[in-house]
């Protein structure tokens, strides 16, 4: 059976990454379909991110690898930080923070 990936997030100011939580990720609990996950696992940002380096695989190519067990409310801090989700989807138990549309 394949497994249904999230959309990748994209941010008010146009950074985008990868959240994903299942049983093939990096994430807590480590399961496919939990009610809420505690740590998820973001892939390829589109540029680097301090507030997700610590988890970093590879460092040195912070928008070429992933980021596993990343702690959900740090996704939350990251997406507020840009400005809010336009697009994509976030895995169970973060807090969808949308970003405002500024009558546009």
């Amino acid at each position: 059976m394949e497994r249904r990936l999230n959309k990748k997030v994209t941010c008010k100011d146009g950074f985008t990454m990868s959240v994903q939580a299942n049983e093939g990720a990096y994430c807590s609990p480590r399961i496919d379909k939990a009610l809420k996950y505690t740590a998820v696992e973001v892939g390829f940002p589109s540029e680097r991110e301090d507030l997700l380096m610590e988890w970093a695989e590879e460092p040195e190519k912070p928008t070429c690898t992933v980021y596993g067990w990343v702690p959900t409310t740090r996704i939350t801090l990251v997406v507020a930080k840009h400005g809010g989700i336009v697009s994509g989807e976030l895995p169970a138990g973060i807090p969808c923070l949308q970003a405002e549309n500024d009558g546009i």
